[in-house]
């Protein structure tokens, strides 16, 4: 999942300086120059953020245009150019398909030249050490844009979003686009791979320390930082990562990647696996693949593929043979991230034939005259523990009674949903890289009153959801709506993030913090993030009834 497409504006000159000499030679100083940057392509030239804390520079090509006989290859160096080019507005994001008035999760429309990055640096001389942030989106939502780190920046970091295909266009495995050596997809991480190399060339231009690179993402997001752990093509990219709310599971092989791209090309966009199969899908008008992509027919082929180049082996069993880069690890989920999809499917089922872009107005919203509530009888729960968990519905059920969670039958589901899906294969993960001796983090976001700026609101509450604390890490509009105990939090978790960042070895503490203990497998602490106070609580296996979902973990 992803967040949605923020509109804040970017002030791109400073307010007028007033200086003073005293009586009438009072005079305006002039505004203070635009920040340039040398890159090895050419120099760009930015902007001070309105508060005029930070610089930054936007838009800046960190590969070719993915168009043309590049559309479905990896990504290639970008041009170089002669001048200075303006890097004062975003550039495009990837095309994607609209999800509102669902959510606002995807931003609508976007090109597929999109392969930009952006680039925020404290004003303060560096070398910063460096945050490379991958947006989440279910690899199909999401853009680099919007995330705006005033506040980490303020502590010192040098941060970059970026843009990496999605979708189809990102990661469509086929065979009559495979190259000499028979491999296809994972055009989306490659990007994510490229942009980091363009880091390691250019950052040091901003101010920023190409050896001391954290990369760090949400859901999507977080999966693809341990892709970027387990494929070789990263090795020395960065020194240390946060995994935030990033399921560990394996990746389909390339075989099946590519068998299910073939059918999907076949059915979704009418070109059948034959000689013409490359020349039909290249052919493709953009908006009739992201019209054509929907989730369900894209289900098999929206993610990386063990292609034996790329990836050897899926993320899962890179983690459990100790094969991923052995750097510092921040990880961590929500304490209920399946609330917001749940909420999707009862926004949904209230709002058939509500156009996309329609306005909120449009929406029905509880309390209204005919409002459905999902799961709205226990016959209905017990079907959808069924239908979720097969024959182990009903044992699964017995431990998540909707009686334990006020009678909110959707949160029940979530809950036993977020402990299969995130809490316990989260939990596994860290302690297979504590046991290797990397240094590890874990941490659980839970508040149950974070803003939810992202979704229409339904008849139960979201809670701790998914993509709840990235409101608390940088600056959305949302963040406004925080009160002053979620305010102290943010703070709170800025300092750990930033902490994490700029120390070499990846400890988070500092004097006057809370102690966030190095995670071992004996002990298992980890830090629950809350805005009455974040504590360390060493009962997270029983509290998420990991003995039945990883046994003997």
């Amino acid at each position: 999942m992803t967040k949605q497409s923020l509109a804040m504006a970017v002030s791109l000159a400073l307010a007028t300086l007033m200086g003073g000499c005293g009586g009438d030679d009072d005079a305006t100083a002039p505004p203070a120059a635009a920040p340039t940057a040398s890159t090895q392509l050419g120099v760009v030239e930015g902007s001070l953020s309105a508060s005029g804390t930070m610089k930054q520079f936007l838009g800046i090509p960190y590969a070719a245009p993915p168009v043309g006989a590049f559309r479905w290859k990896a990504p290639q160096p970008p041009a170089a150019w002669t001048g200075t080019r303006a890097a004062k507005s975003f550039g495009p994001h990837c095309p994607q398909r609209d999800t509102s008035p669902m959510s606002a999760y995807g931003a609508a429309g976007g090109q597929e030249d999109c392969l930009y990055l952006n680039v925020f640096t404290p004003t303060s001389p560096g070398p910063h050490p460096v945050l490379v942030w991958i947006h989440g989106g279910a690899f199909q939502y999401g853009q680099g844009n919007g995330y705006l780190p005033a506040r980490l920046a303020a502590q010192g970091v040098t941060v970059v979003t970026v843009n990496y295909r999605l979708g189809a266009l990102g990661f469509l495995s086929h065979p009559a686009l495979a190259d000499e050596a028979g491999r296809a997809g994972n055009y989306g991480v490659m990007d994510q791979t490229q942009a980091l190399r363009w880091v390691k060339a250019n950052i040091a231009a901003f101010g920023g320390d190409p050896d001391q690179v954290t990369i760090a993402g949400q859901s999507a997001g977080a999966a693809s930082v341990l892709t970027q752990l387990n494929t070789s093509h990263a090795a020395g990219l960065f020194h240390k990562a946060i995994l935030q709310s990033g399921p560990v599971t394996d990746q389909p092989t390339g075989a099946a990647a590519q068998a299910g791209g073939a059918a999907l090309a076949e059915t979704a966009f009418a070109c059948p696996n034959d000689a013409n199969a490359a020349a039909c899908l290249r052919a493709l008008p953009l908006a009739s693949i992201i019209d054509k992509q929907s989730a369900a027919t894209f289900s098999a082929t929206n993610a990386p593929n063990v292609d034996g180049e790329y990836l050897v082996r899926g993320n899962q069993a890179a983690v459990a043979e100790g094969r991923i880069a052995q750097v510092p690890v921040l990880i961590g989920n929500t304490t209920d991230e399946y609330t917001s999809l749940l909420a999707g499917e009862e926004t949904a089922m209230n709002n058939v034939g509500v156009a996309p872009g329609s306005p909120a107005s449009a929406l029905r919203l509880p309390g209204s005259a005919g409002y459905i509530n999902l799961l709205a009888t226990d016959a209905d729960l017990a079907a959808r523990f069924t239908a979720t968990f097969g024959a182990a519905g009903a044992s699964v059920a017995a431990l998540y009674p909707a009686a334990a969670y006020g009678g909110q039958r959707p949160l029940a589901l979530s809950a036993a949903v977020t402990d299969s899906l995130f809490a316990c294969g989260t939990r596994k993960a860290a302690r297979q890289i504590a046991a290797t001796g990397v240094p590890t983090y874990v941490y659980e976001f839970n508040d149950p009153d974070a803003p939810m700026a992202l979704q229409a609101p339904v008849s139960f509450p979201f809670r701790s959801y998914h993509a709840a604390e990235i409101q608390y890490l940088f600056d959305l509009p949302s963040t406004a709506r925080l009160n002053d105990a979620q305010k102290a939090l943010a703070e709170d978790m800025v300092g750990y993030w930033s902490r994490f960042v700029k120390s070499r070895v990846g400890d988070p503490n500092a004097a006057g913090s809370s102690n966030w203990p190095r995670y071992d497998v004996t002990t298992e602490p980890v830090l629950q993030l809350r805005p009455a106070g974040s504590t360390v609580v060493n009962d997270f296996k029983a509290a998420h009834k990991c003995a039945v979902w990883t046994p003997g973990v």
